[in-house]
């Protein structure tokens, strides 16, 4: 699926201003989520069920790599997955390499998961996914006895070889990571003893959760000058669990805010993650003034789940403080367009995370928000934006974005597109797959106007 992305050419959208957006979706399951429900069903053994997983590119990226480390993994219907695992310490060696697209999520989970292991895997991807470091995981992973080699850089391909005996450590990370916290926690489940992660900031706990839904001995507690400490008992037995993704919220996101900022709207989200630690979004837009509510709170597989409905909405200009970051930072680029839309300048800091995502973020959203007429101060961790907010059209657009193979970046530039004077171009539309692949058809149901545009 993913080869196929790559060796077809450039499938260019363009978004058009259009009227108010209305009706009621649901949103492809969470990606986060996904991928470990899957990967923790290959550390189980028996079948691991998982409803309303996200088949995107990604996370079919981490299946196929669970079949070539010894699991099985079979679809019985949309959404509809079962994974017979092999335990802990029952992976075999790949016969080849683990190609992961653009997925930076599989790499850094499957670089802890295979690596406590004594097998050698050797990770690869597509060009954009080769240039995004991983140093942060490799370095805690050597500590535990690991021995990961890539290119210049810490880069991929990388080549993660498991020692016979992994030691458990207690590892402070330096910055604020889920994916880093994951990938030794998966790792410790193979140490024996305790594997100890201190976070300066609480980030998203799904991998905690998770593993305690599936009877893993692990404890998360909060420290009095702020952050948590997670302790994980290594070499427990990981019982098979149902799961039942919701849908995800950093793909609700684009149509909440497509619904805030075209006047009129009405739009609901169902069945979307409301972790307080993925909601830092809905914090800062409802800071903004939206109209948003939420309804039918419940509780799924220890996660938080409502529907979410968004109104056309005047918004105003906010400086979120840049600790909510951990809670919020896939959704930096759609927020950027809220705030072009708003009254106001918006500040948004502690975001130099941004420029090592699948794409520099901070660049494409300063480059392209320009490029559309607002402006945008590009700062070394963040953004400053001007709202033109008060005007029905108040983004000038007009404008054709490097998307720069970036799936939110191009869906939140075709979402700047639907609030623009004129038209807004994206250069190519086939990453959104990796995330969102309905994304413009539920949009288009919607009431958007996004259509193929003609190759340049």
């Amino acid at each position: 699926m993913s080869e196929h992305r790559h060796e077809s050419q450039p499938q260019p959208m363009i978004a058009r201003p259009a009227g108010s957006l209305n009706g009621t979706i649901t949103v492809p399951g969470d990606k986060s989520i996904s991928h470990r429900a899957a990967m923790f069903g290959l550390l189980a053994v028996g079948e691991t069920r998982i409803e309303g997983l996200l088949e995107g590119e990604d996370v079919l990226n981490s299946i196929a790599a669970i079949r070539q480390l010894g699991g099985h993994a079979e679809r019985e219907a949309a959404g509809v997955w079962r994974i017979n695992g092999v335990g802990i310490g029952g992976l075999r060696e790949a016969d080849t390499v683990l190609e992961m697209g653009n997925s930076g999520t599989s790499v850094r989970l499957l670089m802890g998961l295979a690596g406590g292991h004594p097998i050698r895997t050797t990770f690869a991807g597509d060009a954009s996914l080769h240039r995004r470091p991983m140093a942060r995981v490799a370095t805690p992973l050597a500590m535990m006895g690991i021995e990961v080699s890539g290119r210049q850089g810490m880069r991929l391909p990388i080549t993660v070889t498991g020692p016979a005996h992994l030691l458990p450590i207690s590892y402070a990370l330096p910055v604020a990571s889920a994916q880093v916290k994951s990938a030794v926690l998966l790792a410790g489940l193979s140490a024996a003893g305790i594997t100890e992660i201190i976070e300066p900031e609480a980030t998203r706990d799904h991998t905690e959760t998770m593993l305690r839904h599936m009877g893993a001995d692990i404890s998360s507690e909060a420290q009095p000058g702020g952050g948590t400490i997670i302790r994980l008992t290594g070499q427990a037995e990981l019982r098979p669990a149902a799961f039942t993704v919701p849908g995800d919220p950093s793909s609700a996101a684009f149509p909440i805010v497509a619904a805030l900022i075209t006047p009129g709207s009405e739009v609901t989200i169902t069945n979307i993650c409301i972790n307080p630690l993925r909601a830092g979004l809905l914090t800062c837009l409802t800071e903004m003034g939206a109209d948003i509510s939420l309804e039918n709170r419940r509780q799924a597989g220890g996660e938080a789940i409502a529907d979410i409905t968004a109104r056309g909405s005047a918004l105003q200009a906010i400086t979120p403080p840049p600790d909510r970051a951990a809670s919020m930072i896939d959704e930096y680029p759609i927020l950027a367009i809220a705030a072009a839309c708003a009254t106001g300048t918006t500040t948004l800091r502690g975001l130099a995370e941004l420029r090592v995502k699948e794409s520099d973020r901070l660049a494409a959203m300063a480059q392209g928000l320009s490029a559309c007429g607002v402006k945008v101060e590009e700062l070394e961790d963040g953004l400053v934006i001007e709202g033109r907010g008060g005007d029905a059209q108040p983004i000038p657009g007009g404008a054709k974005i490097a998307t720069q193979m970036d799936h939110r970046i191009a869906m939140s530039f075709l979402i700047a597109g639907l609030a623009a004077q004129s038209s807004v171009t994206i250069d190519d539309s086939r990453m959104i797959a990796t995330s969102f692949p309905n994304f413009i058809s539920l949009m288009q149901g919607l009431g958007a106007s996004i259509q193929p545009a003609e190759v340049s």
